[in-house]
């Protein structure tokens, strides 16, 4: 299992925008790299990717919550 970290201080958008679809639901396959979601602050939003393949497992952070540097925002285990 490995945690994707939460490298900035914001808000965790799993959603590129409203009324968009989410960019992994639980359960999902990623590539390495692929966008899980985006990170605002200050207007300016940093997008996440994937550190690795792998299958989504849970997300520790809701959509549009706060995060700070080093909260796991989601898991995933690899293929």
């Amino acid at each position: 299992m490995t945690d994707i970290i939460s490298p900035l201080p914001g808000v965790f958008y799993r959603r590129p925008g409203p009324g968009k679809d989410p960019y992994i639901e639980t359960g999902d396959t990623v590539e390495a790299g692929q966008t899980i979601g985006v990170i605002e602050i200050m207007k300016q939003f940093s997008e996440i990717p994937a550190p690795i393949a792998g299958v989504v497992g849970e997300f520790l952070v809701a959509d549009n919550g706060a995060v700070n540097p080093g909260d796991v925002i989601v898991t995933i285990s690899e293929t």
